[in-house]
C-alpha cells in the first residue's frame, strides 16, 4: 500500500554512514569490540541491570550480542555503542530504529564503578544530538520501569520530557513493570 508521506530518513541512510566514534565529557561512544565481551557479561551479571533489564548473558552470549551490533547498523534496526574512557563504563543504543517514522527507542545502562557521575546523562545527549543532526530521525523515547528512579533522572537531565505511563508494559523477573515513556523530537 503506497505511503502518502514521504519517509523521515530514507532507507539507507543510516546503512551508508560509518559508525562514529562520538565524544562527551570525560568518554567517548565508541563502536563495540570483541575485547569487551568479558565486560558485556560481567555487566550482565550486575543485579541493577539484570533488574531493570531482565536478561543475563554468558561470555559466549555477549559475543554473540556484540558480533550482531555491526548487522543491527546494515539493516537499519538498531545501532550499539560502548561508553567508555579508557574502559568500558556502559552501554548505549538505539535499540529499535524506524527510519520511515523517524523514531527510535534508546536503552542504556552504567557499570557500578561509573554510577553517579551522570555518565547516563551525558551519553544520552550525545546520541540524541547525533540522532537528531546526522541521522536526521524526529522522535526519540526512553522507556524505564516506573520504579527505576535513576533512569527517570537521566531522562529528565538529558531533556527528555515525560510524556505518560504505559500500563503493565514491560515483564520483569519480578512481574509486569508499568513503564514511564520520555521523549524528545527533533528542535526541542
Amino acid at each position: 500500500m503506497p505511503r502518502l508521506v514521504s519517509p523521515v530518513v530514507a532507507a539507507g541512510t543510516l546503512a551508508r554512514l560509518d559508525q562514529p566514534l562520538l565524544a562527551g565529557v570525560g568518554f567517548m561512544l565508541r563502536p563495540w569490540q570483541i575485547a569487551d565481551a568479558r565486560v558485556v557479561a560481567a555487566a550482565y551479571a550486575d543485579e541493577g541491570i539484570q533488574r531493570w533489564h531482565a536478561r543475563s548473558m554468558t561470555a559466549d552470549e555477549s559475543l554473540t550480542w556484540i558480533r550482531s551490533w555491526p548487522d543491527r547498523w546494515r539493516q537499519e534496526t538498531g545501532a550499539g555503542w560502548a561508553v567508555a574512557d579508557d574502559r568500558v563504563l556502559g552501554q548505549i543504543s538505539l535499540r529499535t530504529i524506524d527510519l520511515a517514522e523517524g523514531q527510535a527507542e534508546i536503552s542504556y545502562w552504567v557499570l557500578p564503578e561509573a554510577r553517579g557521575r551522570r555518565i547516563a546523562a551525558g551519553a544520552l545527549e550525545v546520541l540524541t544530538g547525533w540522532a537528531f543532526s546526522i541521522l536526521g530521525l524526529h522522535r526519540i523515547e526512553v522507556r524505564h520501569s516506573t520504579a527505576n528512579e535513576a533512569s527517570c533522572r537521566v531522562a529528565e537531565r538529558a531533556g527528555y520530557a515525560y510524556e505518560g505511563t504505559l500500563r503493565s508494559q514491560a515483564l520483569h523477573p519480578d512481574g509486569w513493570h508499568d513503564m514511564h515513556l520520555h521523549a524528545r523530537t527533533a528542535g526541542t
